[in-house]
């Protein structure tokens, strides 16, 4: 155990800070009170893993650090994107932004899932249960099955593109099935490679990781303005704060889908040497 970093504690205030401000003024507020709610959470988080493992995302490297929040940006954009089609939520308060302005405010808010999804995802490997847990469940991950999933990961997003009230859950499945193959036949780090070898911490890291952001995300929106809203055909019902309960199961595959989209970023750039950056198990 070591001592409370100082950015921690910078980002617990910014928690406390920006939390009040969202909940408390009225009008236009969440635009510009969300990115720094959430870069404290960040740095929050970061603190607690260096205090229960003497070294985090940011102390390990922190130009690597302000790389997550750059393909965080990239990463969440691209679902928006195809949100255009499904339309399975939407944004109260848009209209009083111009496509410019929404732009860029949309962007600096994206910037923060990636750096909270890995940083919560690294606190929860740190539990001594994750850590003990045995081989579990080997999934094969060879040429073979790589051309399989390839596939289906295609075949969903046409489904989802073509009949968007019936397949839009692909959305959160088809990125994932597309771009793992992809980090396997080059070589960067797969989750894949892990559960090949019966290791299922770092999928178990990344749920649970993202499940609670998830958590944090729905609350702290619920009294935000501008907010999202869900629009979900056949599920909408028994909400917690805005989202379907059901929906809750699309951040699990969610977190896998920005790993994969992490390390395609950073094989490309040629972060080979790096690859140990991102502990999530």
């Amino acid at each position: 155990m070591k001592k409370f970093p100082k950015h921690g504690w910078i980002g617990l205030v910014f928690v406390v800070v920006f939390w009040w401000v969202n909940w408390t003024f009225e009008g236009l507020r969440t635009h510009w009170a969300f990115t720094p709610l959430w870069v404290g959470y960040a740095l929050a988080v970061d603190g607690f893993v260096y205090m229960r493992k003497g070294n985090s995302l940011l102390t390990r490297n922190w130009k690597a650090y302000l790389g997550l929040f750059a393909v965080s940006v990239a990463g969440w954009w691209t679902f928006e994107v195809l949100n255009w089609r499904v339309h399975n939520w939407s944004y109260m308060g848009r209209e009083y932004f111009t496509y410019l302005e929404y732009g860029l405010l949309a962007s600096f808010s994206f910037s923060t899932v990636v750096p909270a999804v890995f940083g919560t995802a690294e606190l929860v490997s740190t539990a001594k249960w994750l850590r003990e847990l045995k081989p579990g469940w080997q999934l094969r991950a060879n040429r073979r099955n790589a051309i399989f999933y390839f596939a289906a990961g295609w075949a969903m997003l046409a489904l989802m593109l073509l009949w968007p009230r019936y397949f839009f859950p692909f959305l959160w499945l088809s990125v994932y099935f597309i771009l793992e193959p992809i980090n396997l036949w080059f070589g960067f780090p797969t989750l894949a490679a892990r559960v090949n070898q019966g290791d299922w911490r770092p999928v178990i890291a990344l749920w649970l990781g993202a499940l609670i952001c998830g958590f944090f995300w729905e609350m702290w929106n619920f009294y935000s303005y501008p907010k999202w809203v869900y629009h979900v055909p056949f599920v909408d019902f028994w909400h917690i704060f805005e989202m379907p309960i059901l929906g809750y199961g699309g951040y699990l595959p969610f977190a896998m889908e920005l790993y994969a989209m992490y390390h395609l970023a950073a094989g490309v750039l040629g972060r080979k040497k790096k690859w140990d950056y991102i502990q999530v198990g």
